[in-house]
């Protein structure tokens, strides 16, 4: 079993930064890849970022060159660094942990983007 919690949402002007976290704990011996999504309001939850365990690293498009997602093993902490934030990153963003026996979402944190 993996716990899974999220931090660092806010509110931000366009062109700002956030940092989001994301924690895990429990079997974390299992995990490989980490991940983010976001998602809006009558929409499917799209991919964001992922890191493996040795720090490959996978953006989707609209977040590349902006977003940076960074790992600390010791910690099982998972880092996502927003810069250049654009009003349509507004989102709930969630963390994934994807493992053989089953995935793990977080609970979400907000993160509003104003124009």
């Amino acid at each position: 079993q993996v716990h899974v919690v999220e931090s660092g949402g806010g509110l931000v002007q366009a062109g700002g930064s956030l940092r989001l976290s994301c924690a895990a704990s429990g079997s974390t011996f299992s995990i490989n890849v980490i991940g983010w999504y976001r998602q809006t309001p009558g929409k499917q939850r799209d991919f964001v970022a992922s890191i493996s365990r040795v720090g490959i690293t996978i953006y989707g498009d609209s977040v590349k060159g902006r977003f940076t997602i960074s790992r600390d093993n010791v910690k099982n902490t998972v880092y996502l660094q927003m810069n250049s934030l654009k009003p349509e990153d507004t989102a709930v963003y969630y963390c994934h942990i994807p493992t053989r026996g089953a995935e793990y979402w977080g609970q979400g944190t907000q993160v509003t983007v104003a124009s």
